[in-house]
């Protein structure tokens, strides 16, 4: 099987770290032993001069008919969450895939492949900074913010930064062998495998203190993890009866009751484990899971690790 084509889409102002990724794992510097380079190509709007956002300027050889000959085009980045692509960029995003080309999408890149309606109906996953903005403008699609990256065959889309470097060596595997795969990831200092599943590591907002009493409930709950807690418990604390408040509840956080408690408690567990020096049981229950056998349950489940590997990870920043 030859290489693929790569296309990667840049524009004015696009992150030099994001333009990189492709290039590091695929293009002629890929550090992959004999495997052939993926011949790569940058593409714009326009062939030219880019500024980006660091502030230098890289020189774009291609446009966008570029695209017509690419097996899999990538948009790693994109500028703005809340602006809608440009026209001509979602009609050759989608000509490319409607041709049968692999449509990437990295980070806030996975908002040019909903622009276009290429996303619609499909699982996706995105930056989870910009997850309610991705909810509200595209309603359609499935998006899976704790997932890594998600991979719908001709269609594969991943979350922020770090993430794309995973994305990509997912790609590579499927195409290369996962031996190759690994080699790369040797090489560039990356995980060798980490699956699309694993959750990203966020940190979950607090809820901002106002009048609301759902906000104000969910901040209640936030201070109280380390006690039991109930949907009628909290429908209670907020004067409403449990459909309404399950309803509300899942109009304003996009989840169920149970699952945000979980996410809670997992946060509360990971900033115990990397600010304190407590013993995994007090961990477990400070933070609402009673055992430390729970807490283990939930940490594999939702993170792909255990507490004690994870504070080996993140103690003090690290």
């Amino acid at each position: 099987m030859s290489a693929p084509k790569v296309a990667v889409l840049a524009f004015e102002g696009i992150s030099p770290f994001h333009l990189a990724v492709p290039s590091l794992v695929w293009g002629p510097e890929s550090p992959a032993g004999d495997m052939e380079p993926w011949p790569l190509t940058v593409v714009a709007v326009r062939p030219g001069r880019l500024t980006t956002s660091a502030g230098y300027a890289i020189e774009v050889p291609a446009g966008l008919d570029a695209l017509a000959e690419a097996d899999m085009v990538v948009v790693p980045w994109w500028s703005d969450p809340e602006t809608p692509t440009p026209s001509p960029v979602s009609t050759a995003l989608r000509a490319a895939h409607e041709r049968g080309a692999l449509v990437v999408g990295l980070c806030l890149g996975v908002f040019a492949l909903a622009d276009a309606g290429i996303l619609d109906g499909r699982a996706a996953t995105t930056h989870w900074k910009w997850v309610e903005t991705f909810r509200r403008r595209f309603p359609s699609v499935e998006l899976r913010p704790e997932e890594l990256y998600v991979d719908e065959g001709d269609v594969v889309t991943g979350a922020g930064a770090t993430a794309g470097i995973d994305t990509c060596l997912h790609l590579l595997a499927r195409t290369a062998g996962q031996v190759v795969a690994n080699r790369v990831a040797r090489r560039i200092v990356a995980a060798p495998h980490r699956p699309g599943g694993q959750a990203q590591f966020i940190e979950l907002p607090v809820p901002a203190p106002d009048e609301d009493p759902l906000t104000q409930v969910m901040g209640w709950a936030q201070a109280h993890l380390d006690t039991p807690q109930s949907i009628d418990r909290l429908a209670a604390q907020a004067h409403m009866s449990r459909s309404t408040f399950t309803r509300a509840f899942r109009a304003r956080t996009g989840t169920t009751v149970h699952n945000w408690l979980v996410a809670q408690r997992l946060a509360r567990a990971r900033h115990l484990l990397e600010t304190t020096a407590l013993g995994v049981d007090a961990v477990a229950a400070q933070s609402g899971f009673g055992t430390s056998a729970r807490l283990r349950e939930h940490f594999a489940a939702a993170l792909g690790t255990t507490p004690t590997r994870y504070r080996v990870e993140f103690a003090g920043g690290g």
